[in-house]
């Protein structure tokens, strides 16, 4: 039996070198970059680096070598080869101007196609959901994008073209269900059959070039290009798992590339907005709002767990609720205000929106429409407005579909100070920091009304005059007791306000009381004096105030603490450091959002306090001259 040497099975075997699977598929490595982002082939960290470099102390970039493996059995590797001989071949007909050659090969240019590494990649429709958060994020990024050299104008149009299509499902399913605002652009999340998909769309700001050490759109296209063809295959099963034509049809006058649009970029992303306020056609005569079937009870109480099918049934009216939201309300937006997000919102709870005609195309109705409810402005005032309208900033929107309920608009007004705008994408019954806004959404008994905020400003501003009050009747009432107390003395003589003559006779009283009292002790006998002594131990006594000293608590804290470091085993304590500074930096990290908290609300009352004070001033001061005006 041969004896086998080092590095011959293992780790040393299971993990393989770049540069080794470079020389085994025999291909550049950009072309190799590419197939492994199309394969979904990633590096891999080793357990025992040393050990799978085969005793090199040296950081290399390793894969599997049964991925590697995988990757000589591709058919598009035979494509990436036929590539390199396409360039030789044109270039060798470029060098001898042989124009008729190059023009034939240029006929015959070699495709791939990754339709089958879809299909490989995701085998069923659910697990293409699953892994759409990441693609509709960079789908939408690439809409955005102008002609680059990196990045060719189809691409990114084809981009438009699916993001606008997938968006058009969205508004026909209602499967919207949460939304928020970051810096980094606007959050949706739907749910679709199940699964719930969540995506950004970035913020729109003018194209500004990028230095390629920065971002590297080479490797983003790459993953563009694999991602189109998945979102192709997704919205074909989406539309026509709603009976929709697809591909879906559009006016004319929209997304038509022409020379205009493709050098104004305002008008470019105003006819990406427009093809959204349009209706699909359908391959059937089902009305578009119909309400999906409620749930089947009777066949969930088989299951017995009662608690979870009322929960499941409430969720379900919540949804049903929910995706009729605005149904029955018209929206106008200014045109100050970024149109895509609110759009997108609208017509995906049932409303209907519009926009000015003059600026921008695809508008339905004007604004002197006067069935229009809301208006949607972000701007402090307006010259001429309508009584039959509200007047609301856009916030309103994302904080009625996150509360799944329509809000009051009076917190929404042009000019009011909008409340803290929450994010529905963390747990409520998380262990850190909770702000009190998402406590009162949680409780409602904890909501403060604003009288009862102006009445705790207006306590708090009286109090240092009802203490001077206070004191002020304090005072009377012991100079009026002094009085009273001397008054008595001089009437009745003695320093306890009784007579010489009446003290003799209660001192005697008191003396015969005493030894009657005494005889009737000697008389008691021992079960009487058990009982008296039980009856004065259940007697009741004030109780006494326990102060905890707080020293002595974190020394205790201290000592359990290190009690627990040295139970722990050796090889376990770099992981318990780890658990402990988790936890520290959480408890720091929630201690300096209450300080920040206490700080901005001590701000803020001292502002409240710091206007009304100068309010009372200038009303006094108006008051003075009213009245000086009237003496004359």
């Amino acid at each position: 039996m041969r004896r086998p040497k080092k590095y011959e099975s293992g780790e040393a075997v299971q993990y393989i070198s770049r540069r080794a699977a470079l020389r085994k598929l025999q291909l550049s490595l950009n072309d190799f970059r590419r197939l492994c982002i199309l394969k979904g082939v990633y590096p891999r960290e080793p357990k025992h680096r040393r050990r799978a470099q085969k005793g090199s102390s040296d950081i290399k970039i390793l894969y599997h070598a049964k991925d590697i493996r995988f990757l000589l059995h591709e058919s598009i590797v035979w494509t990436l080869r036929d590539y390199k001989i396409f360039a030789k071949k044109t270039g060798r007909d470029r060098a001898i101007k042989d124009f008729r050659n190059l023009k034939r090969r240029l006929a015959m240019f070699p495709e791939i196609k990754l339709d089958h590494i879809v299909k490989e990649r995701y085998p069923t429709f659910i697990d293409a959901l699953k892994d759409l958060d990441d693609c509709l994020t960079l789908l939408f990024l690439f809409s955005t994008f102008p002609s680059l050299h990196l990045i060719p104008r189809e691409q990114s149009n084809l981009c438009r073209r699916l993001t606008i299509e997938f968006l058009h499902y969205i508004i026909a399913s209602k499967s919207l269900r949460k939304v928020f605002i970051s810096i980094k652009g606007y959050y949706f999340q739907a749910e679709i059959k199940g699964q719930k998909v969540t995506w950004i769309v970035p913020h729109y700001y003018p194209f500004k070039p990028q230095s390629r050490q920065e971002v590297d759109f080479k490797v983003m296209s790459i993953f563009v290009e694999f991602y189109t063809i998945m979102m192709g295959f997704t919205n074909f099963r989406l539309f026509h798992g709603l009976n929709l034509a697809y591909p879906p049809q559009f006016p004319s006058s929209v997304l038509q590339d022409t020379e205009e649009t493709l050098k104004d970029e305002s008008s470019f992303v105003s006819d990406r907005i427009a093809a959204l306020n349009f209706e699909l056609l359908r391959t059937d005569k089902v009305q578009e709002d119909e309400e999906e079937p409620d749930i089947d009870m009777e066949l969930l109480e088989q299951d017995g767990d009662s608690k979870r099918i009322i929960k499941m049934k409430q969720d379900a009216q919540e949804v049903s609720r929910l995706r009729t939201l605005f149904k029955g309300l018209k929206f106008f937006i200014n045109r100050e205000v970024p149109r895509e997000p609110l759009v997108i919102i609208i017509r995906s709870f049932g409303g209907k929106v519009s926009w000015d005609s003059s600026v921008f195309s695809g508008a339905t109705y004007d604004e002197s429409d006067e069935t229009i409810t809301h208006q949607i402005v972000d701007r402090p005032s307006l010259s001429t407005q309508y009584i039959s309208r509200d007047y609301i900033q856009p916030q309103w929107l994302f904080d009625c579909v996150n509360q799944r309920q329509l809000l009051p608009t009076n917190k929404y007004f042009l000019g009011e100070k909008l409340p803290p705008h929450l994010s529905p994408f963390v747990d409520s019954k998380r262990e850190s920091y909770i702000p009190p806004e998402e406590k009162a959404l949680l409780d409602p008994s904890l909501i403060e009304t604003h009288a009862q905020s102006d009445d705790e400003s207006e306590d708090d501003a009286a109090e240092p005059e009802e203490d001077a009050v206070e004191q002020e009747l304090l005072d009377a009432q012991l100079q009026r007791a002094y009085q009273q107390e001397t008054a008595e003395y001089k009437k009745y003589g003695g320093p306890d306000g009784v007579n010489e003559d009446e003290e003799d006779e209660l001192t005697d009283d008191e003396e015969f009381d005493q030894e009657s009292e005494d005889e009737e002790e000697e008389e008691l006998d021992e079960k009487t004096r058990l009982l008296m002594q039980e009856k004065e131990k259940m007697s009741v006594q004030s109780g006494k105030v326990h102060k905890v000293n707080k020293r002595q608590v974190h020394k205790a804290e201290v000592d359990e603490h290190r009690l627990q470091a040295r139970m722990v085993k050796p090889r376990h304590r770099n992981l318990f450091r780890k658990l402990i500074r988790d936890k520290q930096t959480k408890e720091k990290e929630e201690w300096l959002l209450r300080k920040k908290r206490r700080n901005i609300d001590a701000n803020d009352k001292e502002a409240k306090k710091t206007a009304k004070r100068e309010a009372r001033k200038a009303a006094a001061t108006a008051a003075a001259a009213a009245s000086k005006l009237g003496g004359k």
